[in-house]
């Protein structure tokens, strides 16, 4: 079946109660109990039928009661023939109650499929049981013949404007549960990401503190096969213990930048070179706040530079030069050069390629290579 405006079901949002404002809800019951008290009224104060026929005409109600709710289900659930089956057993009811003399609920239960037909029934189905409906209700009602005109037109337009308002609703319910997934999606997305940032944090103080360490171990080692002196493997071991300390520092102000904590990334440079010979910082232009992001590739990568000098160019001099551009930050590491270290070959090689990722990530760029003397890694990030 083709599903166009004449065969589409108004949809399971608009059919069902989801999001009726209340004060429209209980304006809903009272009109229902209106209506079956007008039926139950008229049905008993009816002079004209016997005792059983009043009692014939109760359970009728009642029957045709449970055959709306029935319908409301069934339209609820887009279940087609059932829902036309329970509309023409209604349409029975209201035929065999006007000729068993139960005129005024006939009238109200014609009046009432005419409605709920076009409100809750795809247009092609609903147009016949409501001209069916509609046109017995012409036929019973002893108004003038204009007056029955406007109370069909009146009736056929009341069940319109019902399915349009509940469309409207039912589009308004999906829009809502759409926003409200995608606010989770969003959440969720902002979950993962803070996960990989702290990942990455956790990664990068670790890498750098514990391949630091490897460095003076390995060294330790290496004199040790080689019959050093206690003095100079002492070194190597005392070097080591003070890497895990800085590790363990490290590791401390990782946390408080993870809180929004961190100290300006000038002191920090200064406090990275302080136990290293031959190494100094320069700042130069117009010094500006940077974000949280920004301030950490900009001090893992330091910290990852000076790693890497101790490896490959030990004894090295280390120029750190940090410039403020209007619209980005440069960080630049430059070494004096040297033999390469004892463990010049250690390490897997990740550790620029990890800040070279945080980088980018960031929307900026990592570059590193020989230079004039020894070896360069500039860093710019947005500021």
């Amino acid at each position: 079946m083709t599903d166009n405006a004449w065969t589409r079901w108004p949809s399971r949002e608009a059919l069902s109660r989801e999001g009726v404002h209340t004060a429209r809800r209980m304006l809903g019951r009272v009109t229902r109990a209106i209506a079956a008290g007008i039926l139950i009224a008229t049905t008993l104060t009816n002079s004209a039928l016997n005792g059983w026929a009043l009692a014939g005409g109760t359970v009728g109600i009642v029957v045709c009661g449970f055959l709306g709710w029935m319908f409301w289900r069934t339209t609820l659930e887009h279940r087609l023939w059932p829902s036309l089956g329970l509309l023409t057993a209604l349409l029975a009811f209201a035929a065999v109650g006007h000729g068993v003399g139960f005129r005024i609920p006939a009238i109200v239960l014609l009046c009432g499929c005419a409605v709920i037909a076009i409100e809750r029934l795809p247009l092609a189905y609903a147009l016949p049981f409501t001209a069916v409906a509609l046109a017995g209700f012409a036929a019973v009602n002893d108004d003038a013949w204009l007056t029955t005109a406007a109370v069909t037109g009146g009736l056929a337009l009341a069940g319109y404007v019902l399915r349009l308002d509940a469309e409207a609703r039912g589009s308004a319910q999906r829009l809502l549960a759409q926003e409200r997934a995608a606010r989770v999606a969003e959440a969720e997305s902002a979950a993962l990401a803070e996960r990989a940032r702290i990942a990455r944090e956790i990664h990068d103080v670790l890498a750098h503190s514990l391949s630091a360490q490897l460095v003076h171990l390995e060294a330790a080692r290496l004199l040790i096969e080689r019959g050093a002196d206690q003095k100079t493997v002492l070194e190597r071991v005392v070097a080591a213990r003070g890497m895990a300390r800085e590790g363990l520092a490290e590791t401390r102000q990782a946390l408080s930048a993870l809180r929004g904590e961190m100290s300006p990334v000038e002191d920090f440079l200064g406090e990275l070179i302080t136990t290293r010979e031959g190494a100094d910082v320069t700042v130069t232009g117009d010094r500006q706040p940077l974000s949280a992001e920004a301030s950490q590739a900009v001090r893992r990568v330091a910290q990852e530079a000076l790693t890497n000098v101790r490896k490959h160019a030990p004894g090295a001099k280390v120029h750190i030069r940090l410039d403020y551009g209007e619209h980005e930050v440069t960080l630049d590491v430059r070494d004096s050069g040297g033999g390469p270290g004892e463990l010049s070959g250690s390490g897997a090689g990740y550790g620029l390629l990890g800040m070279r990722e945080r980088a980018e990530l960031l929307g900026g760029s990592l570059e590193a290579g020989p230079g004039e003397e020894g070896f360069v890694v500039t860093l710019k990030v947005p500021v």
